[in-house]
């Protein structure tokens, strides 16, 4: 018999990069390819996606991408994954289009395989068979997943909630969710950002009634903000506008780009001479006006910053303007989140902000306690492992799963990297593949790696000098210098003694060497950067980054 491995490579013990693959003998089934973005530590870095090293190492034996859906964090790394390994694409039609939008950018629309699927479709790759199931998210179109191999099912719930009455009255199918639960599940993969959360997720239909509230008291224009992606709410602004008699402007590219996809295919109805241009806003009256923007999670350059700080072309915000944010801050966001937040009160306009009950402007596209409950009552798996959330929130999953009849050490808390085998229906967890991070910084995938960020926070921290000397090529001798240059570690104007003691430091240092027929570059190098970095640090207590510089004439 041979073995069954689930491999974890992004979205385990972190929220984003989600990407996970399952290996029966020769095929291997990726499922989802997600990016996330840097936090404020890791300088100049764009986007982080998984690293495929495994998957590189494997490339023959890769016969598909199965995409759950269309948010950031599952479908961001696509473009960079297809550069090296161009496999077969499979997604749902709305899903498919937010990924052609990323593949036209990328220029690989045309070397790529898009394949549609539902949730009636039917894979076969070997000894895998792939069917689906429907589940209700923030975003159309989302999947569940059941891979039939023969040591057993194994489901991936992609994210999900039970929504009893979505906006877009795309049900959660439970009843297929029961047969496969039924029929029997190994190993269900679950995910658990809102596992420390009790209850059950709130509706998406509570959210159309508070904005449509909200856009009636508003005395002047207009302005909400949210995830492009999530069309349902995208929705309930458009029905809002008109149930106001407003017009509304999209600012932002990612809002454009996602909502004409979202009309072309059917999953946005919006009036005829409901949207306008944003030329047009300032040519009609405030109280006719509502724009839809991206950046509610505070990102710097997206239109909601630049409408807080004043430097959107075109467009003001005045006193008595309404700013709604519908959606919640991501961990880590809170900060930028709040800046923007305060800027819009300093102009004067009115602001509505806050998930939940605090402001009903939002609700979570993820399932709390019970929801996550209910899907391990309907699937009932031998196996658990809880998928996409940092480990508390793993943690927190395990528990339920326990509550709920999942046998204590059958659940596995997995990072990423680590493989979970089955064999003859046992699991077991005791081996590891590469997995991490790889950064993408401009054009650059993966050229950016630890010392270049230690190099960059060193002079982000204490900045740096550079020592210039100019030595006889023949006698090694110094001739002219040295010439130190600071930036970013002191002023020269306010430290003229302190560069003249290291410019003293640094001929001594070097006229040392030169007695102790010490002359290499590398020898030199290092002794000037040894001495100069323990001198400013006893005078400074900074550790600037000291690049010597060795010219021979």
């Amino acid at each position: 018999m041979s073995t069954l491995s689930i491999f974890a490579l992004g979205g385990l013990k972190e929220i984003g990069k989600n990407m996970y693959a399952i290996q029966f003998r020769d095929e291997i089934i990726v499922i989802d390819c997600g990016n996330k973005f840097p936090d404020e530590s890791l300088l100049g870095i764009d986007l982080i996606i998984p690293d495929i090293t495994y998957l590189l190492e494997n490339k023959d034996k890769i016969k598909a991408l199965i995409v759950t859906h269309g948010h950031e964090d599952h479908i961001g790394g696509i473009p960079f994954f297809l550069k090296k390994l161009n496999v077969p694409v499979y997604g749902t039609r709305f899903t498919l289009g937010l990924i052609e939008l990323k593949l036209k950018e990328h220029k690989l629309i045309r070397e790529t395989k898009l394949v549609e699927i539902d949730s009636n479709s039917k894979l076969n790759f070997g000894d895998i068979s792939v069917k689906f199931f429907k589940v209700n998210h923030s975003i159309p179109d989302c999947l569940g997943i059941v891979f039939y191999t023969p040591e057993g099912a194994i489901v991936h719930t992609g994210d999900f909630k039970f929504d009893l009455t979505p906006a877009n009255n795309e049900y959660s199918d439970i009843h297929k969710m029961a047969e496969i639960g039924k029929k029997g599940v190994l190993l269900l993969l679950s995910e658990s950002t809102n596992a420390e959360r009790k209850g059950l997720t709130p509706s998406e239909q509570m959210v159309g009634e508070h904005v449509v509230e909200a856009f009636m008291k508003a005395k002047r224009k207009v302005i909400i903000s949210t995830f492009a992606s999530n069309i349902n709410r995208v929705q309930q602004v458009v029905n809002a506008a008109k149930k106001t008699n407003r017009k509304l402007a999209l600012l932002g590219r990612s809002m454009v780009n996602v909502v004409t996809v979202a009309m072309e295919r059917g999953y946005l109805d919006v009036p005829e001479g409901t949207l306008i241009d944003q030329e047009e806003i300032n040519m009609m009256d405030p109280e006719k006006v509502a724009i839809l923007c991206t950046g509610s999670q505070g990102e710097p350059l997206a239109a909601l910053a630049r409408l807080s700080n004043s430097s959107f072309r075109g467009v003001e915000v005045l006193p008595d303007d309404t700013i709604i944010l519908a959606a919640g801050p991501i961990p880590g966001n809170e900060r930028d989140v709040s800046r923007i937040i305060d800027n819009f009160f300093a102009l004067g306009a009115r602001v509505i902000y806050g998930s939940g009950s605090s402001s009903g402007m939002h609700v979570s596209g993820h399932g709390y306690q019970e929801d996550l409950k209910l899907m391990l009552t309907l699937m009932r798996p031998k196996y658990f492992i809880p998928i996409h959330g940092e480990y508390r929130m793993l943690h927190h999953h395990r528990l339920l799963a326990e509550s709920v009849g999942v046998e204590e050490g059958h659940t596995f808390i997995m990072s990423n990297g680590d493989v979970v085998d089955i064999e003859n229906s046992e699991a077991r967890m005791t081996r590891k593949i590469p997995a991490g991070n790889t950064f993408i910084d401009g054009v650059g995938i993966g050229d950016v790696g630890d010392i270049v960020l230690r190099d960059r926070k060193q002079l982000s921290e204490d900045g740096m000098l550079v020592v210039v000397l100019t030595l006889n090529k023949s006698e090694k001798k110094l001739i002219s210098g040295p010439d130190t240059i600071s930036r970013g570690f002191v002023y020269g104007g306010d430290s003229e003694e302190l560069i003249k003691d290291v410019n003293r430091l640094v001929t001594k240092t070097v006229n040392e060497l030169h007695e102790a027929n010490k002359t290499q570059w590398n020898v030199m190098k290092q002794s000037i950067k040894k001495s100069v970095g323990q001198y400013l640090f006893q005078k400074t207590k900074k550790k600037p980054m000291i690049l010597p510089i060795i010219i021979e004439v």
